[in-house]
Parts: structure tokens; C-alpha cells; sequence
């Protein structure tokens, strides 16, 4: 049993150094600051990458939860178009009536 823990542990150890040597590589981080970092971003260097480079995640916009809100955006989408098209032609008959 003690010999399963010691592989598993040097496992974690050569993944753990895997992952400093890639964030060295893309950063000029030192092996502390890029451990500290590691341990930040919950052991993901390619988050780490990211924050050095000052490269946010786009937040995805809210998805639809039901039929309903569907249903209703798309009526809004629709109407406000429709709106849109009608100011435009308004706008455009009075300046024809002007001239």
C-alpha cells in the first residue's frame, strides 16, 4: 500500500513540475511566482497563461430557460424591427414631401 502512495505521489510531483515548466516557458514568471500561480488557478496553466497575458474569458450571454422566453424574444425582435423599418420609411416620405 505504501508503495502505491509513493508512485501516485512522484505522479502528482512530475505533473505538477510539467505544468511549471510550461508556464516558464510562456512567461517569465520565476519557479515560485509560477507554482504561487498554479495553486491560484487551481493547477491550470493555461489560466495562469492567460492572466499573465491579460487575456480575460468572454462571458457567454444568458441562455434561454424556457419556451416561453422563446417565444416572447422572438416577438420582441420581430416588432422592434418591424418599428425600426417604419420609422425609416416615415423618415424618408417626409423627405420626399420637403423637397
Amino acid at each position: 500500500m505504501k508503495n502505491i502512495n509513493l508512485v501516485e505521489n512522484e505522479k502528482v510531483y512530475e505533473q505538477l513540475d510539467e505544468k511549471v515548466q510550461i508556464v516558464l516557458r510562456q512567461t517569465d514568471y520565476t519557479e515560485e511566482q509560477a507554482r504561487e500561480k498554479l495553486e491560484k488557478f487551481n493547477f491550470d496553466e493555461l489560466s495562469v497563461i492567460r492572466d499573465y497575458f491579460g487575456i480575460t474569458e468572454k462571458k457567454e450571454p444568458k441562455k434561454i430557460v424556457s419556451i416561453n422566453q422563446a417565444i416572447y424574444k422572438e416577438l420582441r425582435s420581430h416588432l422592434d424591427e418591424t418599428m425600426r423599418n417604419y420609422c425609416e420609411r416615415k423618415a424618408k416620405s417626409e423627405l420626399k414631401n420637403i423637397n
